[in-house]
């Protein structure tokens, strides 16, 4: 049930005004006036329709149809994984799955990248203040200043650090190789989940 829940608020969370007004409408039939004025959020609607028994982790289609009429195909996306994968078993956000590919990238950067670190970093946008104090802070380990730049290059983008960036950057500097080592790392991994 937890997965589930975290599927709804998943949901309410991508849901405008607009569109949760819509769904208050849709629903006027299953759920009565006086409830429905009360309804300020997505979680507010779907926690009235689980106490209603309206949705469950086994039974999706009723949220099903009210996200088909909002036209809303990334979250009947959402919700289909989820039917597919089975309660305790939510595929990964694309966020997280972002970060995940970032965390193994990085990885295979630090083992495959020497002396061009800061090429790299700077064709990434790393500020040349930010990587003397990365040199100062960790003078003797090559690895470490690498993964610094890295970690402060996705802090500097946050949610817009993506994969896609990385591996052009590599192309830039002519490290060709270490996108293919990534490109089979994350083959790899996708192999072993």
């Amino acid at each position: 049930m937890a997965d589930f829940r975290t599927l709804l608020h998943s949901i309410s969370t991508r849901l405008s005004s607009d569109e949760l007004d819509n769904l208050k409408f849709l629903c006027r039939e299953n759920i009565g006036k006086r409830k429905l004025e009360n309804v300020k959020s997505g979680i507010d609607l779907f926690s009235i329709l689980l106490e209603q028994r309206e949705i469950s982790p086994d039974s999706v289609d009723f949220l099903f149809n009210l996200l088909k009429n909002l036209k809303r195909g990334d979250l009947v996306e959402q919700l289909e994984q989820f039917e597919k994968n089975g309660p305790g078993n939510v595929a990964k956000e694309p966020e997280a799955q972002e970060r995940e590919h970032l965390r193994i990238a990085f990885l295979v950067i630090c083992d495959n990248v020497g002396r061009n670190w800061k090429m790299l970093l700077r064709r990434l946008g790393v500020s040349e203040a930010k990587l003397d104090a990365i040199v100062v802070a960790h003078p003797n380990n090559l690895q470490e200043q690498l993964m610094q730049g890295l970690r402060a290059w996705q802090k500097s983008r946050g949610k817009d650090a993506k994969l896609s960036e990385l591996l052009k950057a590599l192309q830039d500097c002519r490290l060709k190789l270490v996108v293919d080592y990534i490109e089979e790392a994350l083959s790899n991994s996708l192999v072993s989940n």
